[in-house]
């Protein structure tokens, strides 16, 4: 086991490399999205031809919301949910992957311009970026691992534009935003482009309120990236640096909430309340990457990469207050072979990709905010490492075939401080072979089916097998199954319908899921087997254009997640719980939205969310009611010169309902709701100039 300290990975960032990010005009966020080109598991393709279930967001979809937060822009593709307990309390889920993460993101692999941003333990601090900064997502939905490794649930890459142009240009942005709630928000920008160098600057600064008691956020950090062209070589930095802090207000009960849904947490006879405990988070992190595309020739390039990150995070909870460091290492290479010379054609890709995280975990009596009696000082070393291999060809003109095997393992470490002499406690969780074939068939050239086979591995996180309680828990497994899909997309009519349909089956085994003690502290366990099946769809119909000669944009958009998720041989305790709906997954969502722009510069976007009740213990005795989410803006761009000004102003929770954005499933105390905000507004303006 590789034991991290700051001297070896300083020697590591003095080491130069990286892994590809090719220019890609793709990122305009006003391209059709049939000629937007996606780059997951390698492809490099339009995404209609992608073989794979990939949706795009672009900045059009994410500036339809307030800069707030990118949620509702996520949720509008199926099989999406992001939730957010209260500001900053981030969770996300790819076709109901929510079961095992209380709070958190668990079993999606996250990458920010191909470098991964989850870490080693499988942990994504997704709360600490700025997503409305980001350029364009790609979410690849289930298993991945003939190229991402470890995980179940699916992908999301991150990317940011970084153009080279003829003449130097420098452009520069500043957001701001106010509203209900306390909300208070500044973005600056700053881009500069030439022949040979990009380099982008971003600041921002996020304070919210919260719409109940305790509940406040408070975040700002810096974002710098350069990318420079020497001959063969493409050489990306980054750096991020992030301080967050938001309070964490609890769940509450059903009669609570009727009585007011702004209460946090409440004292019992045996617990004190989320007040009182100052329940909280505090995430102070750096991240660096270092990345190099070499192309040697036609036929051959190399792309490496390597990253650090140093986190410093500290929780008061209601049962005790955790203190936690932890630094970070990864890297990794991927030898692309072209024989050909044309990648459309025939494209082989061979890798490895390597993480190492040290934690020091300290966990105190929590007296009234703060920490008191020490009972857990606990140091864990964790590595995770897969290698894969994968093909992509294209035999036919109408035909893309893409094939891929990959091997993981997961390494835990542990050792109590508190018992100098006992030796370290080792966990080994190595993956079966993982295949994912896929296919895509033209049979219009408007209109593909797809094919995808994969096969999946997650192995449980840092917080899961050494949880709240202070125990280490080794021998809890990883979770795997199988996933069978098949989808059509394409466009209609001119291109004024764009669609994406798809079914899929997904058997998981080993579902890992949460448990509470007495005191409320968490740990989990493996508790059977869950079936999976599911079908969505996605619509974009444009029946007017500016380009066709009308005087402005009109879209209409919907999207459709049918999710009846059953347990197939679940246990808890001595109750079977066979074919319960899978908890905290609604079985139906419904999105739909309008956009409306004109050529003086006048938009309109409006968007309604449809969520169907959700199970919220895995005894399926009590759910939450469903809702509907309305969100609407307005805005007025104008340009003059080099420098344009857009104004707007919008609502959230225009019907004014009482509904939770994530809840706490398995509660203790039947305390399972976090409210989010009623009817509240926000206004703000965007300036750019070069």
């Amino acid at each position: 086991m590789m034991m991290l300290n700051k001297t070896i990975v300083a020697g590591f960032l003095f080491f130069y490399c990286q892994f590809s990010l090719a220019q890609d005009s793709s990122l305009a966020s006003d391209k059709p999205l049939k000629e937007v080109i996606v780059s997951v598991f390698n492809s490099r393709v339009k995404w209609k031809e992608t073989p794979a279930a990939v949706a795009v967001i672009v900045q059009k979809d994410i500036q339809a919301f307030s800069a707030a937060s990118v949620l509702p822009a996520l949720n509008r593709v199926p099989g999406v949910r992001m939730e957010e307990r209260s500001p900053g309390s981030y969770r996300l889920s790819i076709r109901g992957s929510l079961l095992r993460s209380p709070f958190g993101i668990r079993n999606i692999k996250v990458y920010w311009n191909q470098l991964p941003f989850s870490d080693a333990t499988g942990n994504t601090y997704l709360n600490l970026i700025d997503l409305t900064q980001i350029d364009q997502m790609e979410v690849a939905k289930g298993p991945a691992s003939s190229m991402y490794g470890s995980g179940t649930g699916g992908v999301l890459l991150l990317k940011q534009s970084a153009a080279f142009v003829d003449k130097p240009a420098y452009k520069t942005r500043i957001d701001m935003a106010a509203g209900s709630l306390g909300y208070n928000q500044q973005q600056i920008a700053q881009q500069y482009n030439s022949k040979k160098w990009s380099s982008s600057l971003h600041l921002h600064r996020l304070v919210q309120g919260g719409y109940r008691d305790h509940s406040a956020l408070n975040r700002s950090g810096i974002f710098w990236q350069n990318t420079i062209q020497i001959k063969k070589h493409q050489i990306k930095t980054g750096l991020l640096y992030t301080d967050l802090f938001y309070q964490t207000p609890g769940g509450i009960t059903a009669a609570q909430v009727l009585i007011n849904p702004r209460l946090s947490r409440q004292a019992t006879p045996t617990l004190p309340g989320a007040i009182e405990q100052n329940a909280s988070i505090r995430n102070k992190t750096v991240w660096i990457g270092l990345q190099d595309q070499f192309q040697i020739n036609q036929f051959h390039s190399v792309n490496t990469f390597i990253g650090y990150s140093k986190t410093d995070f500290e929780n008061p909870f209601i049962t005790n207050y955790e203190k936690r460091r932890e630094i970070n290492l990864m890297t990794g290479l991927q030898w692309v072979v072209t024989p050909s010379g044309n990648p459309e054609i025939f494209q082989w890709v061979t890798g490895v990709e390597y993480m190492a995280n040290e934690a020091g975990i300290k966990n105190y009596a929590n007296n009234k905010g703060v920490p008191a009696n020490l009972f857990a000082d606990d140091k864990i070393y964790s590595q995770q490492g897969f290698i894969f291999t994968q093909i992509k060809w294209k035999p036919l003109q109408r035909l893309i075939m893409q094939g891929g095997i990959s091997i993981s393992q997961q390494d835990f470490l542990f050792k109590s401080m508190l018992r100098p002499v006992a030796p370290f406690n080792y966990r080994k969780i190595a993956s079966p072979v993982s295949p994912r074939f896929s296919f895509n068939y033209a049979l219009l050239p408007q209109l593909n089916i797809y094919g995808v086979v994969s096969r999946g591995f997650s192995a449980p996180t840092l917080a899961e097998i050494r949880p709240s309680d202070g125990q280490f828990y080794p021998l809890l497994n990883a979770e795997q199954g199988w996933n069978w899909e098949g989808g059509m997309k394409g466009s209609l009519y001119d291109d004024k319908i764009v669609f994406d349909v798809s079914y899929y089956r997904f058997n998981l085994k080993d579902a890992i899921v949460r448990r509470a003690d007495a005191g409320g502290n968490e740990y989990f366990v493996n508790a059977g087997s869950t079936k999976q099946n599911g079908a969505e769809l996605h619509l974009r119909y444009l029946p007017f254009r500016m380009l066709k000669g009308n005087s402005f944009n009109l879209e209409f958009m919907g999207s459709y997640s049918y999710q009846p998720y059953r347990f197939s041989n679940f246990q808890q305790g001595s109750l079977q719980l066979n074919n319960n709906p899978l908890t905290g997954v609604p079985a139906s969502i419904w999105v739909t939205g309008i956009d409306v722009k004109t050529k003086s510069g006048l938009s309109f976007q409006g968007n309604a969310n449809f969520t169907g009740k959700i199970s919220l213990n895995d005894a399926a005795t009590v759910y939450a009611d469903p809702y509907q989410l309305v969100q609407i803006k307005i805005s007025q761009q104008f340009q003059k010169r080099n420098t344009g000004i857009q104004i707007f102003a919008g609502i959230d929770n225009l019907l004014n309902q009482v509904y939770s954005l994530g809840n706490d499933i398995n509660a203790l105390g039947n305390r399972y709701f976090n409210t989010a905000a009623g009817r509240n507004f926000y206004a703000g303006c965007r300036i750019s100039f070069q």
